[in-house]
């Protein structure tokens, strides 16, 4: 029984467990009730495997491992339905300004339609990112590293670049961190956050030397021993060898 709601139906029954926190949302389509359940940690062996994470815009996450998650935001999926949502955006916009009534916006039926349709897509696009993020980190978590390393993530500075603050954001990189930290506590993984300032990319996974020029074109990491390697790849090794060398 919910508060001038009524009655609703769920779709599990949690009568005989011990629930808190019920909490009621809605995505613009369903409403959802969510609630915690007390239920005990998971026994799991994990490997002796550091794995270092580096995010980025090109991939979601390459790992030390050699293991790649794919950017969702590239697919033909996720393009296509942008394509419709730039098309409705176009489509409003100009009736707004057909109805325009002095310095002020009349909005008509018509108008409410099309903003539904919007709302309906921009539902959509928020449900595929997130989905993707959720087989992603539950992929790496998955091969039972004895614990994570990623380095920190300064949004606030990545979304002064304006050239990719739009792709930055398509990204939901701080979700990413988050369900790989929340993750890892249920399992038992150690989750290492590398400092800002240490310098993943521009030193060899190799020899260790450090390359100052090195480039946000560069995509492959060329070292002077003769080491040729992909650069976010460079970066993952760099990061899971963190504590060691750090």
């Amino acid at each position: 029984m919910i508060e001038k709601v009524g009655w609703v139906i769920v779709s599990e029954c949690i009568s005989d467990k011990k629930y808190y926190n019920p909490r009621i949302s809605h995505d613009g389509k369903y409403w959802y009730i969510s609630v915690g359940v007390e239920k005990s940690k998971p026994i799991v062996e994990l490997t002796n495997v550091s794995l270092g994470i580096d995010v980025g815009i090109k991939d979601l996450a390459v790992c030390s491992d050699g293991t790649k998650k794919k950017n969702i935001n590239k697919t033909s999926t996720v393009r296509r339905v942008e394509k419709r949502l730039r098309r409705l955006l176009r489509q409003v916009s100009r009736k707004y300004e057909m109805n325009k009534e002095g310095h002020r916006f009349v909005k008509t039926c018509n108008i409410i339609k099309i903003e539904k349709k919007i709302q309906q897509f921009y539902r959509r696009l928020s449900n595929i990112r997130l989905n993707h993020l959720h087989q992603s980190t539950s992929e790496i978590v998955k091969t039972k590293p004895y614990r994570i390393v990623m380095e920190a993530i300064n949004i606030k500075v990545m979304m002064k670049n304006n050239h990719l603050s739009k792709a930055i954001a398509k990204q939901c990189l701080c979700k990413f961190k988050r369900q790989i930290q929340y993750k890892c506590e249920k399992y038992g993984i150690e989750f290492v956050e590398a400092d800002k300032w240490y310098p993943s990319s521009k030193t060899c996974s190799s020899c260790g030397n450090k390359k100052n020029d090195l480039k946000l074109s560069d995509r492959l990491y060329k070292c002077e021993c003769g080491h040729e390697i992909d650069r976010d790849l460079n970066a993952a090794i760099n990061l899971s060898r963190y504590k060691l060398v750090n």
